[in-house]
């Protein structure tokens, strides 16, 4: 990984699949929509002053977001969701937004 790049995609983990799970209620109401399933599939992640995960999250058996979690260093508040991009298929690569 470069300096302020992003890493490789990898397979999510249960840390991150708690990370999506604190922003899940802000972004269902960002999409407009509750959602039928919610579980992280591939993250990548982004060093900066914390963290920044770009998570593929399925959300219907044929629906992902991609979204933007920043994670701050710790005593800087709490997990927050960044942006997201809905309308995304399952082999659809995650890439910075």
């Amino acid at each position: 990984m470069m300096c302020g790049g992003t890493t490789d995609a990898k397979d999510a983990t249960a840390e991150i699949q708690a990370i999506c799970e604190q922003i899940r209620e802000d972004l269902e109401g960002k999409a407009g929509k509750k959602f039928s399933s919610y579980k992280a599939k591939q993250y990548k992640s982004q060093v900066v002053a914390g963290t920044n995960f770009f998570v593929k999250i399925e959300v219907d058996p044929d629906e992902h977001i991609h979204a933007r979690i920043f994670r701050p260093l710790p005593g800087g508040g709490d997990v927050q969701l960044h942006s997201f991009q809905a309308g995304k298929k399952a082999d659809e690569e995650i890439a910075y937004f």
